[in-house]
Protein backbone atom coordinates (compact mmCIF):
# COMPACT_ATOMS: atom_id res chain seq x y z
CA UNK A 1 0.00 0.00 0.00
CA UNK A 2 2.50 2.43 1.28
CA UNK A 3 4.69 1.22 -2.50
CA UNK A 4 1.09 2.49 -4.17
CA UNK A 5 1.34 5.93 -2.67
CA UNK A 6 4.71 6.66 -3.25
CA UNK A 7 4.64 5.71 -6.71
CA UNK A 8 1.47 8.29 -7.35
CA UNK A 9 3.20 10.81 -5.48
CA UNK A 10 6.78 10.20 -7.39
CA UNK A 11 5.62 11.92 -10.46
CA UNK A 12 4.09 15.42 -8.75
CA UNK A 13 7.38 15.29 -6.40
CA UNK A 14 9.35 15.63 -9.47
CA UNK A 15 6.84 17.95 -11.18
CA UNK A 16 7.50 20.40 -8.03
CA UNK A 17 11.01 20.00 -8.18
CA UNK A 18 11.36 20.59 -11.88
CA UNK A 19 9.22 23.63 -10.74
CA UNK A 20 12.15 24.66 -8.59
CA UNK A 21 14.48 24.10 -10.91
CA UNK A 22 12.93 26.54 -13.47
CA UNK A 23 12.57 29.01 -10.68
CA UNK A 24 15.90 28.89 -9.97
CA UNK A 25 16.98 29.37 -13.34
CA UNK A 26 15.33 32.29 -13.57
CA UNK A 27 16.23 34.19 -10.24
CA UNK A 28 19.80 32.92 -11.19
CA UNK A 29 20.27 34.18 -14.47
CA UNK A 30 22.70 36.43 -13.72
CA UNK A 31 24.86 33.99 -11.81
CA UNK A 32 23.80 31.57 -14.56
CA UNK A 33 24.63 33.25 -17.68
CA UNK A 34 28.27 32.28 -18.27
CA UNK A 35 27.10 29.04 -18.27
CA UNK A 36 24.18 29.57 -20.70
CA UNK A 37 26.18 30.46 -23.69
CA UNK A 38 28.79 28.04 -23.31
CA UNK A 39 29.05 25.40 -25.67
CA UNK A 40 28.02 22.58 -23.42
CA UNK A 41 25.57 24.92 -20.99
CA UNK A 42 23.15 21.97 -20.30
CA UNK A 43 26.02 20.52 -18.72
CA UNK A 44 27.22 22.95 -17.09
CA UNK A 45 23.88 24.48 -15.61
CA UNK A 46 22.97 20.58 -14.62
CA UNK A 47 26.57 20.66 -13.10
CA UNK A 48 25.69 24.23 -11.21
CA UNK A 49 22.66 23.44 -10.15
CA UNK A 50 23.94 20.26 -8.48
CA UNK A 51 25.90 22.71 -6.39
CA UNK A 52 23.28 25.24 -5.53
CA UNK A 53 21.25 22.40 -4.66
CA UNK A 54 23.72 20.71 -2.62
CA UNK A 55 24.83 24.07 -0.93
CA UNK A 56 20.72 23.94 0.35
CA UNK A 57 21.09 20.39 1.41
CA UNK A 58 18.65 19.08 -1.17
CA UNK A 59 19.21 15.97 -3.23
CA UNK A 60 18.16 16.32 -6.54
CA UNK A 61 18.87 13.93 -9.77
CA UNK A 62 20.35 14.82 -12.72
CA UNK A 63 17.02 13.32 -14.54
CA UNK A 64 15.21 16.35 -12.51
CA UNK A 65 17.66 19.20 -13.24
CA UNK A 66 17.71 18.26 -17.27
CA UNK A 67 13.75 18.45 -16.84
CA UNK A 68 13.54 21.56 -15.52
CA UNK A 69 16.30 22.80 -18.02
CA UNK A 70 14.03 21.39 -20.42
CA UNK A 71 10.86 22.91 -18.92
CA UNK A 72 12.83 26.45 -18.99
CA UNK A 73 13.51 27.01 -22.28
CA UNK A 74 9.75 25.58 -23.77
CA UNK A 75 8.61 27.89 -20.80
CA UNK A 76 6.47 25.05 -19.91
CA UNK A 77 5.76 26.76 -16.44
CA UNK A 78 5.43 30.41 -17.72
CA UNK A 79 2.18 32.08 -17.65
CA UNK A 80 0.92 33.54 -20.85
CA UNK A 81 -2.51 35.63 -19.84
CA UNK A 82 -5.54 34.94 -22.27
CA UNK A 83 -6.49 37.34 -25.11
CA UNK A 84 -8.03 40.61 -24.37
CA UNK A 85 -11.77 40.63 -24.52
CA UNK A 86 -14.81 42.21 -23.83
CA UNK A 87 -15.45 39.43 -21.41
CA UNK A 88 -11.97 39.70 -19.55
CA UNK A 89 -12.39 43.63 -19.70
CA UNK A 90 -15.89 42.95 -17.42
CA UNK A 91 -13.88 40.48 -14.92
CA UNK A 92 -10.89 42.65 -14.58
CA UNK A 93 -13.37 45.83 -13.92
CA UNK A 94 -15.29 44.08 -11.41
CA UNK A 95 -12.00 42.63 -9.59
CA UNK A 96 -10.52 46.31 -9.23
CA UNK A 97 -13.44 47.72 -8.37
CA UNK A 98 -12.30 48.33 -5.03
CA UNK A 99 -10.17 50.76 -6.48
CA UNK A 100 -12.24 52.53 -8.70
CA UNK A 101 -15.62 51.86 -7.58
CA UNK A 102 -15.04 55.04 -4.47
CA UNK A 103 -14.36 56.91 -7.63
CA UNK A 104 -17.17 56.54 -9.72
CA UNK A 105 -19.63 56.87 -6.90
CA UNK A 106 -17.98 60.34 -6.06
CA UNK A 107 -18.40 60.99 -9.61
CA UNK A 108 -21.74 59.63 -9.94
CA UNK A 109 -22.79 61.56 -6.39
CA UNK A 110 -21.08 65.04 -8.17
CA UNK A 111 -23.01 64.23 -11.37
CA UNK A 112 -26.83 63.47 -9.56
CA UNK A 113 -26.26 66.84 -7.55
CA UNK A 114 -25.11 68.63 -10.46
CA UNK A 115 -28.40 67.54 -12.04
CA UNK A 116 -30.82 68.50 -9.88
CA UNK A 117 -29.62 71.47 -8.95
CA UNK A 118 -29.58 72.37 -12.71
CA UNK A 119 -33.44 70.79 -12.26
CA UNK A 120 -34.30 73.20 -8.97
CA UNK A 121 -32.46 76.33 -9.78
CA UNK A 122 -31.92 76.87 -13.53
CA UNK A 123 -35.13 74.30 -15.58
CA UNK A 124 -37.44 74.56 -12.76
CA UNK A 125 -37.91 78.42 -13.54
CA UNK A 126 -37.37 78.34 -16.92
CA UNK A 127 -40.35 76.02 -17.64
CA UNK A 128 -42.34 77.94 -14.86
CA UNK A 129 -41.62 81.48 -16.89
CA UNK A 130 -42.23 79.45 -20.44
CA UNK A 131 -45.96 78.29 -18.60
CA UNK A 132 -46.46 81.53 -17.01
CA UNK A 133 -46.00 83.24 -20.40
CA UNK A 134 -49.68 83.51 -21.79
CA UNK A 135 -50.53 84.68 -17.97
CA UNK A 136 -48.13 87.67 -18.78
CA UNK A 137 -49.04 88.31 -22.28
CA UNK A 138 -52.75 89.14 -20.81
CA UNK A 139 -51.50 90.92 -17.75
CA UNK A 140 -49.08 92.89 -19.90
CA UNK A 141 -51.96 93.78 -22.68
CA UNK A 142 -54.30 94.69 -19.95
CA UNK A 143 -51.99 96.94 -18.54
CA UNK A 144 -52.38 99.02 -21.82
CA UNK A 145 -56.06 98.61 -21.56
CA UNK A 146 -56.36 100.39 -18.47
CA UNK A 147 -54.00 102.93 -19.32
CA UNK A 148 -55.13 104.99 -22.06
CA UNK A 149 -58.54 105.46 -24.31
CA UNK A 150 -56.31 105.78 -27.84
CA UNK A 151 -57.49 103.23 -30.28
CA UNK A 152 -54.43 103.85 -32.42
CA UNK A 153 -52.27 102.82 -28.99
CA UNK A 154 -55.15 99.49 -28.01
CA UNK A 155 -54.77 98.53 -31.89
CA UNK A 156 -50.68 98.54 -31.36
CA UNK A 157 -50.85 96.92 -28.36
CA UNK A 158 -53.66 94.17 -30.01
CA UNK A 159 -50.78 93.79 -32.33
CA UNK A 160 -48.45 92.79 -30.12
CA UNK A 161 -50.02 90.56 -28.08
CA UNK A 162 -51.36 88.77 -30.97
CA UNK A 163 -47.66 88.63 -32.00
CA UNK A 164 -46.77 87.23 -28.33
CA UNK A 165 -49.44 84.57 -28.68
CA UNK A 166 -48.29 83.37 -32.02
CA UNK A 167 -44.99 83.21 -30.87
CA UNK A 168 -46.23 80.84 -27.30
CA UNK A 169 -47.81 78.40 -30.10
CA UNK A 170 -44.49 78.62 -32.04
CA UNK A 171 -42.40 77.36 -29.20
CA UNK A 172 -40.65 80.93 -30.14
CA UNK A 173 -40.05 81.81 -26.42
CA UNK A 174 -37.79 84.22 -26.59
CA UNK A 175 -40.22 86.26 -29.16
CA UNK A 176 -42.88 85.65 -26.28
CA UNK A 177 -40.85 87.88 -23.80
CA UNK A 178 -40.13 90.37 -25.71
CA UNK A 179 -43.75 91.15 -26.75
CA UNK A 180 -44.27 90.90 -22.84
CA UNK A 181 -41.32 93.77 -22.17
CA UNK A 182 -42.76 95.33 -25.68
CA UNK A 183 -45.97 95.61 -24.02
CA UNK A 184 -45.28 96.65 -20.66
CA UNK A 185 -42.93 99.35 -21.37
CA UNK A 186 -45.75 100.79 -22.88
CA UNK A 187 -47.95 100.79 -20.30
CA UNK A 188 -45.54 102.00 -18.41
CA UNK A 189 -45.04 105.21 -20.96
CA UNK A 190 -48.74 105.52 -21.09
CA UNK A 191 -48.97 106.21 -16.94
CA UNK A 192 -46.08 108.52 -17.22
CA UNK A 193 -46.68 112.22 -16.71
CA UNK A 194 -44.88 115.23 -16.75
CA UNK A 195 -44.12 118.79 -18.20
CA UNK A 196 -41.50 119.66 -20.80
CA UNK A 197 -39.53 122.85 -19.44
CA UNK A 198 -36.80 125.44 -20.78
CA UNK A 199 -33.73 124.90 -18.64
CA UNK A 200 -33.21 128.37 -17.00
CA UNK A 201 -30.34 127.19 -14.21
CA UNK A 202 -27.61 129.49 -13.97
CA UNK A 203 -24.65 128.51 -16.11
CA UNK A 204 -26.77 126.68 -18.47
CA UNK A 205 -28.19 127.46 -22.13
CA UNK A 206 -31.56 127.96 -22.65
CA UNK A 207 -31.13 128.07 -26.71
CA UNK A 208 -29.14 128.44 -29.45
CA UNK A 209 -28.78 128.27 -32.95
CA UNK A 210 -27.30 126.12 -35.92
CA UNK A 211 -26.61 126.10 -39.49
CA UNK A 212 -27.05 122.72 -41.01
CA UNK A 213 -24.13 120.89 -43.17
CA UNK A 214 -26.85 119.81 -45.57
CA UNK A 215 -28.09 123.68 -46.17
CA UNK A 216 -25.74 126.22 -44.96
CA UNK A 217 -28.01 128.79 -46.31
CA UNK A 218 -30.78 127.65 -43.15
CA UNK A 219 -30.55 128.87 -39.84
CA UNK A 220 -32.31 126.10 -37.15
CA UNK A 221 -33.36 127.55 -33.67
CA UNK A 222 -33.52 125.43 -30.47
CA UNK A 223 -34.32 125.68 -26.94
CA UNK A 224 -32.65 123.42 -24.59
CA UNK A 225 -35.73 121.53 -22.56
CA UNK A 226 -35.83 118.54 -20.03
CA UNK A 227 -38.82 116.78 -18.47
CA UNK A 228 -39.88 117.99 -14.76
CA UNK A 229 -42.62 115.36 -13.10
CA UNK A 230 -45.10 116.19 -10.62
CA UNK A 231 -42.31 115.64 -8.11
CA UNK A 232 -39.98 117.91 -9.25
CA UNK A 233 -37.61 115.26 -10.39
CA UNK A 234 -35.91 115.56 -13.93
CA UNK A 235 -36.83 112.42 -15.67
CA UNK A 236 -34.52 110.40 -18.94
CA UNK A 237 -36.33 109.78 -22.10
CA UNK A 238 -35.34 108.30 -25.07
CA UNK A 239 -34.78 110.93 -27.54
CA UNK A 240 -33.98 110.74 -31.33
CA UNK A 241 -31.64 112.97 -32.80
CA UNK A 242 -32.49 114.38 -35.96
CA UNK A 243 -28.89 115.13 -37.10
CA UNK A 244 -27.98 111.29 -36.65
CA UNK A 245 -31.12 109.11 -36.53
CA UNK A 246 -29.90 107.84 -32.66
CA UNK A 247 -31.92 107.18 -29.73
CA UNK A 248 -29.92 108.41 -26.45
CA UNK A 249 -31.73 108.09 -23.14
CA UNK A 250 -30.80 112.17 -22.01
CA UNK A 251 -32.32 114.23 -19.30
CA UNK A 252 -32.39 117.12 -21.51
CA UNK A 253 -32.31 118.07 -25.22
CA UNK A 254 -32.75 120.65 -28.29
CA UNK A 255 -36.08 121.13 -29.42
CA UNK A 256 -36.29 122.63 -32.31
CA UNK A 257 -38.93 125.64 -32.53
CA UNK A 258 -39.38 128.45 -34.93
CA UNK A 259 -37.69 132.07 -34.65
CA UNK A 260 -40.33 133.72 -32.76
CA UNK A 261 -40.60 131.27 -30.17
CA UNK A 262 -36.69 131.16 -30.11
CA UNK A 263 -36.61 135.32 -29.37
CA UNK A 264 -39.33 134.42 -26.70
CA UNK A 265 -37.17 132.33 -24.94
CA UNK A 266 -34.18 134.73 -25.33
CA UNK A 267 -35.40 137.75 -24.23
CA UNK A 268 -37.04 135.98 -21.14
CA UNK A 269 -33.71 134.43 -20.35
CA UNK A 270 -31.91 137.96 -20.75
CA UNK A 271 -34.66 140.33 -18.59
CA UNK A 272 -33.63 138.39 -15.34
CA UNK A 273 -31.46 135.56 -16.07
CA UNK A 274 -34.59 132.59 -15.31
CA UNK A 275 -37.14 131.98 -18.06
CA UNK A 276 -40.26 132.60 -16.52
CA UNK A 277 -42.60 131.01 -18.75
CA UNK A 278 -40.47 127.70 -19.36
CA UNK A 279 -43.54 124.90 -20.00
CA UNK A 280 -43.26 124.70 -23.40
CA UNK A 281 -45.44 120.77 -23.56
CA UNK A 282 -46.72 118.67 -21.07
CA UNK A 283 -47.06 114.47 -21.73
CA UNK A 284 -50.69 113.69 -19.78
CA UNK A 285 -51.26 110.20 -18.30
CA UNK A 286 -52.82 107.54 -20.65
CA UNK A 287 -51.38 110.03 -23.97
CA UNK A 288 -48.22 108.26 -25.37
CA UNK A 289 -46.67 111.52 -26.74
CA UNK A 290 -46.26 114.77 -25.06
CA UNK A 291 -48.55 117.93 -26.73
CA UNK A 292 -46.55 120.86 -27.24
CA UNK A 293 -47.86 124.56 -26.25
CA UNK A 294 -45.54 126.29 -28.71
CA UNK A 295 -45.05 125.82 -32.32
CA UNK A 296 -42.75 122.87 -33.04
CA UNK A 297 -42.29 119.27 -35.07
CA UNK A 298 -40.77 117.73 -31.96
CA UNK A 299 -37.70 117.82 -33.91
CA UNK A 300 -34.64 117.52 -31.53
CA UNK A 301 -30.78 116.95 -31.01
CA UNK A 302 -29.31 115.38 -28.29
CA UNK A 303 -25.79 117.00 -28.69
CA UNK A 304 -24.46 120.61 -28.74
Amino acid sequence: MNEVVQKESAPLDELMLAMDVVDTLRHKELVLAREMQAEDRDENLVERLHEIYTGQGIVVTDEILQLGVKALREERFVYHPPPATFGRSLAHLYVTRGRWGKWVGALTITVAVAALTFQLLVRGPELRAIADLPVNLQGAYQGVVISTQDQGVLGDARGLLAAGEAAVADRDYPAARTAVTDLRVLADKLQQTYEIRVVSRPGERSGFTRIPEENERVENFYVVVEAVAPNGAALTLPITSEENGRTSNVDKWALRVDEPTYERVRADKIDDGIVQNAVVGAKNRGELNAQYTVPTTGAAITEW
